[in-house]
């Protein structure tokens, strides 16, 4: 594990709701950014803004975790194993070589071996689930139930990974294994609601950490959303060093903000009983 975790950044609250940010990292730290054809492909499939978007969930009293370090350089939300998540369907690994558009991410002869591999999760990917860990055991020895959040966004339209336009909001819940189906209802009733289109347990079941966290059983509910960038974010037709990222604006975000308070506002309902 590495001595320093700094760039795991956790904001502590004391409800029983934790927020994780496996992929709103851009740092490349060390040598990784010369290795990278470019630090910008690097960057381009973070969740952008994503943080931003629910910074309201620290007044609900909510604990949040993040990480700084770019999914590029490892992906926390990924089975450490390196077993896919989605047999079948394409994907991107713990270390990805690729972007979300199949665009190699290394230089010639400078993506990572496997034992690379194994040192970058040693040092990154180890220490975020250690703090995450670490919220979890620490809100359920308050409370009887807790539930865990985790954040995502993506492009809208990515003919690589799904057919169409994807939904606005894409709920996981790994099947309903995740979590309470009450935990489920909480979050699709506001996404319903709203007429901005919905689905759950769609293209997007649940990464790593919703289905290795999500034990209701033993009153830890975890589930996932993955946000259509257009949502919250102003954006463009095409994605470019001269178009991406865009800045985060408050205003065009608002309807799906609203959307997604009333969603943890259900939760922590649920939550407490």
């Amino acid at each position: 594990m590495s001595d320093d975790a700094s760039f795991v950044v956790v904001t502590r609250g004391d409800a029983p709701l934790i927020l994780s940010f496996p992929h709103t990292g851009t740092d490349l730290p060390g040598a990784y950014a010369t290795r990278f054809v470019s630090p910008w492909l690097a960057r381009q499939d973070a969740d952008w803004h994503v943080e931003q978007l629910y910074g309201f969930a620290v007044a609900l009293g909510a604990t949040c975790v993040r990480t700084t370090v770019s999914r590029s350089v490892i992906d926390v939300n990924r089975d450490p194993s390196g077993a896919s998540l989605y047999p079948g369907q394409v994907t991107t690994g713990l270390c990805p070589t690729e972007t979300f558009e199949g665009a190699p991410l290394y230089r010639p002869g400078e993506a990572p071996d496997e034992s690379e591999i194994a040192a970058r999760r040693a040092q990154f990917f180890d220490p975020f689930h250690a703090a995450l860990g670490a919220e979890i055991a620490r809100l359920r020895a308050i409370h009887p139930r807790v539930v865990l959040y985790d954040c995502h966004s993506i492009r809208s339209v990515l003919p690589r990974l799904f057919p169409g336009t994807l939904p606005q909001f894409n709920i996981g819940t790994n099947a309903g294994a995740a979590c309470d189906a009450r935990v489920a209802a909480a979050v699709e009733g506001p996404c319903a609601a709203s007429g901005l289109g919905h689905v759950v347990d769609g293209r997007f079941k649940g990464g790593w950490i919703t289905r290795h966290y999500g034990a209701p059983a033993d009153g830890v509910h975890a589930i996932q959303m993955e946000l259509a960038w257009r949502g919250y974010l102003r954006e463009p037709a095409a994605v470019t060093p001269e178009t991406w990222p865009v800045a985060y604006d408050p205003a065009h975000a608002e309807p799906v903000r609203a959307v997604l308070q009333r969603a943890l506002d259900g939760l922590l309902a649920f939550a407490r009983g």
